[in-house]
């Protein structure tokens, strides 16, 4: 048998296993606080839809941006002997002085100021 055929076998096995294992599981009894929603820090007995600091979610959208840039960045460092010193060079400093450049246009925007 090939590798792939075993593979899948194993997979379909798993899943048919599950399958019958979950339905002769007994099934959980609801009670009030199993069906509230937690959230760490509210009062789960309180409205859910407080509002959220628009600074907060500034901040987080550009960790965001930032942290995917970065993940960019490390695919970029196992290349070294697909190209040539030159590109990579070429390549790293416009990606760095555009994530710079982007982080010194938000932080004199005050978009990295917490508290006003």
């Amino acid at each position: 048998m090939t590798p792939l055929l075993i593979c899948l076998l194993l997979i379909l096995t798993f899943t048919i296993i599950l399958s019958f294992l979950g339905q002769f599981l007994p099934n959980p009894q609801p009670s009030s606080n199993k069906n509230s929603p937690y959230e760490c820090g509210f009062d789960p007995l309180n409205s859910s839809r407080l509002p959220i600091s628009f600074r907060f979610f500034l901040v987080s959208l550009l960790f965001i941006l930032f942290d995917l840039e970065v993940a960019l960045l490390l695919p970029l460092t196992f290349s070294f002997f697909l190209i040539n010193y030159i590109t990579q060079f070429i390549i790293l400093t416009c990606f760095l002085s555009l994530l710079s450049l982007g982080l010194l246009f938000e932080w004199m925007g005050g978009g990295l100021e917490w508290a006003q």
